[in-house]
């Protein structure tokens, strides 16, 4: 790490020596005890059983049921699949009205099964979908609604159901980001018709690759659970169309790790939110995201939004630098769905009713935190930030001047980022 900037030269974007010798990533992955790990592989190398619903799938399954107070978990092989089994088992056709600020894999599921998503604005406060603009869109064609609980701050809950209730639709929750947190003192897990976790690498509690789909409905879960394996309900009986969606041994042994490391997890996180909190408060135009306190969180997304007006520089400008300085920001989740194939070509108006999403979309950066980063380096971040704020006028200039940042990650080299 090296010292701290005293002048534009001292910047990398202008030349200066970045301030991180190696990558700092957004979602660099949590491994827990790794003794631990390679001996649940070890074991199950010996068991010689590495798929098909094996002891540590099922442990994995039963450990979620307790920790969030649900019926039922599938575990699948990844949280994609989970949603678009869940989009099959519930029969959605038609329209199902979706945020456009979200992850694309929501609207691909939707799409990849001939469901038309329509995409709707976000409550500016919470970043979640609006259920206000969401009775507005409902049609004689629309047959679900699906909520993002975006950086794991749950949706408007109560809202959602009772519009779903009355509108007689599905209601599913993207809950990727939301393992392990509660709304209004219940565990998101048990809400809507079924909810799906994502344990990608980059998630605090991961799989390797992995997801799960909750639901207290005893029919959906035995549909669900016919679904992630061909449909097959014993050697071979086939009692419905199904797909390979199942996690493995590995990946459950990586899961039952990750699980006994949860509370740690949590605790790095929510060190580091406040840490960056106590830092960028003063800076101007630089507001971070807030968490409900009074509820359970588990803190994995340290979310900016940068004024331009107030902080003199846009958050694309920032990107850059702090790019350049080896800090892999990541601008969740630009452009919009909506102007993302095929979407925009299918509804190129869609931007004309996203007012919020295409304001927010063009003002959010997160930054990196997790156990790989340390207080030190996260210091050292927020010392970054306020030096350019500081002097935002006079790296404006000097940005207009030269091309933006070539990163290899950001010119469409086949070496990708951490998603």
């Amino acid at each position: 790490m090296s010292p701290i900037k005293s002048g534009l030269p001292d910047l990398a974007i202008f030349g200066g020596k970045p301030a991180f010798d190696s990558a700092l990533h957004v979602g660099r992955p949590n491994v827990g005890d790794r003794r631990a790990l390679l001996k649940r592989i070890n074991d199950l190398l010996d068991r010689n059983w590495l798929t098909n619903d094996g002891p540590l799938l099922q442990e994995f399954e039963q450990r979620i049921c307790g920790l969030i107070g649900v019926k039922h978990c599938i575990a699948v092989c990844n949280a994609t699949i989970g949603l678009e089994i869940v989009i099959k088992a519930l029969g959605l056709s038609g329209e199902v009205i979706v945020p456009s600020f979200t992850f694309v894999a929501t609207p691909h599921a939707l799409r990849w099964h001939g469901v038309t998503p329509v995409f709707c604005d976000l409550d500016p406060d919470t970043h979640n979908i609006d259920p206000l603009r969401v009775a507005e869109l409902i049609t004689r064609r629309t047959s679900g609604i699906i909520g993002v609980h975006v950086w794991g701050r749950p949706c408007d809950v109560g809202a959602l159901a009772d519009l779903a209730r009355r509108q007689n639709l599905k209601l599913v929750f993207d809950a990727a980001h939301a393992f392990a947190c509660s709304h209004e003192g219940r565990m998101i897990g048990g809400l809507g018709n079924a909810e799906i976790f994502s344990f990608h690498a980059t998630k605090f509690v991961n799989t390797f690759e992995g997801g799960a789909i909750v639901t207290n409905s005893d029919e959906l879960a035995t549909k669900i659970r016919l679904m992630r394996n061909f449909g097959f309900a014993g050697l071979d009986t086939v009692m419905s169309l199904g797909t390979n969606g199942k996690m493995s041994e590995p990946s459950a042994a990586m899961g039952l790790t990750s699980l006994e490391s949860l509370e740690r997890f949590i605790k790095v996180n929510r060190r580091n939110y406040h840490l960056y909190q106590q830092q960028l408060t003063k800076v101007p135009g630089i507001s971070l995201s807030q968490y409900q306190e009074d509820e359970k969180c588990n803190y994995q997304y340290i979310v900016l939004e940068i004024d331009e007006a107030v902080a003199g520089i846009n958050r694309d400008m920032l990107d850059d630098i702090l790019w350049a300085e080896n800090v892999l920001t990541r601008r969740y989740f630009y452009p919009g769905c909506h102007r993302m194939e095929p979407y925009c070509s299918a509804d190129p108006q869609a931007h004309l009713r996203l007012a919020q999403t295409e304001r927010l979309a063009k003002m959010v950066l997160c930054l990196p935190t997790g156990s790989a980063i340390s207080s030190a380096e996260i210091t050292a971040i927020c010392a970054l930030i306020e030096f350019v704020v500081k002097h935002a006028e006079a790296v404006k200039q000097r940005l207009s001047m030269r091309p933006l940042f070539p990163h290899p990650w950001k010119s469409g080299s086949s070496q990708e980022p951490l998603i």
